[in-house]
């Protein structure tokens, strides 16, 4: 049984998951399904994933079969920056509730700080960043509590269960603390050995808000983007002191960098099509790592950052993490 993590709205969540990013549209389901079949309960979503209609359809076919009810489910989605005018935010929520087949969230979370132009679904859907497709940045004139607030008015109408935030960096989290009437349940951010972001970290186990860690294999996520500072590293899977630890404790270096990630109390959503490695990354939190070791990894932390939107394409509009 996967242990879970109390959210500040009273739900547990559980603390390792599987994550959806880059899963193929004409095997998601199938993943779906067979993640399901392995023990999982947490699935985290978005709309710029493009491929919530397919999830859903695993989903749909595993309840269906009886492997699991609704509610022994975990399923989170994300509000695309395009989509965080006030006005706005309720639709983009329902379009993702209707790919997924789903009447609620139990998390749903604002993707991305920074709000954009809108684009319309009937446009161009997934939307991303571009309003133009292409390669105009257009940006939004709506602050955060205006978003803030709409997603506050999902939980009233019982659209998403837990509300949160992604990508978010301290000063805006404090911001957001200020007025907001409903504290995020959850931060989901970039985290791995070489981006540790401590700081960011205290903040949120001292406000109560829980931490997801994506990319936790770092720069593997993102050798296929050509990224070459991912590129000229040492691939955390192969790295001395994650390989020698997989060796002291007859692991895997995936199950040594998650077990860093939960036994540090965050929750972790590794994504794999392999049932074999299904079942290892799900197991990350039967065995303890010494302090020492864990204060081994740590030490690895370089500050760098991977997923950031002018890693992706050229512009000047977009520094989100400066």
């Amino acid at each position: 049984m996967t242990p879970t993590i109390k959210l500040s709205s009273g739900y547990e969540m559980p603390q390792v998951g599987f994550g959806l990013w880059k899963v193929d549209n004409a095997t998601a389901a199938d993943t779906v399904y067979n993640a399901i079949k392995a023990g999982y309960r947490l699935f985290d979503g978005a709309c710029d994933y493009g491929n919530e209609k397919e999830c859903g359809d695993g989903v749909a076919r595993a309840i269906k079969d009886g492997l699991v009810k609704r509610e022994d489910l975990f399923i989170t989605s994300k509000l695309w920056p395009v989509f965080e005018d006030g006005d706005k935010v309720e639709p983009a929520a329902r379009r993702s509730l209707a790919d997924w087949g789903l009447e609620y969230f139990d998390l749903y979370l604002i993707h991305f700080p920074g709000a954009l132009k809108y684009v319309d679904p009937a446009v161009r859907y997934p939307p991303g960043w571009h309003y133009d497709g292409e390669s105009q940045i257009v940006r939004s004139n709506t602050p955060l509590h205006v978003t803030w607030a709409s997603m506050e008015s999902l939980v009233g109408k019982g659209l998403a269960k837990s509300i949160g935030v992604s990508n978010f960096q301290a000063q805006l989290l404090y911001d957001l603390l200020r007025y907001a009437k409903i504290p995020p349940a959850a931060l989901q951010i970039e985290h791995h050995p070489y981006l540790v972001q401590q700081p960011l970290l205290n903040l949120c186990k001292a406000e109560g808000i829980a931490i997801t860690a994506y990319s936790s294999f770092g720069p593997a996520s993102f050798l296929e983007f050509g990224f070459k500072h991912a590129q000229a590293l040492v691939p955390l899977m192969k790295d001395d002191v994650i390989t020698g630890l997989a060796a002291k404790y007859g692991k895997q270096p995936s199950q040594i960098l998650l077990r860093w990630a939960t036994q540090r109390g965050l929750a972790v959503i590794p994504k794999t099509v392999r049932p074999a490695v299904m079942a290892q990354n799900l197991d990350c939190t039967g065995f303890d790592l010494e302090q020492a070791d864990i204060d081994s990894i740590t030490a690895k932390d370089a500050g760098i950052r991977f997923n950031q939107p002018s890693n992706y394409f050229p512009t000047d509009k977009m520094w989100i993490f400066g």
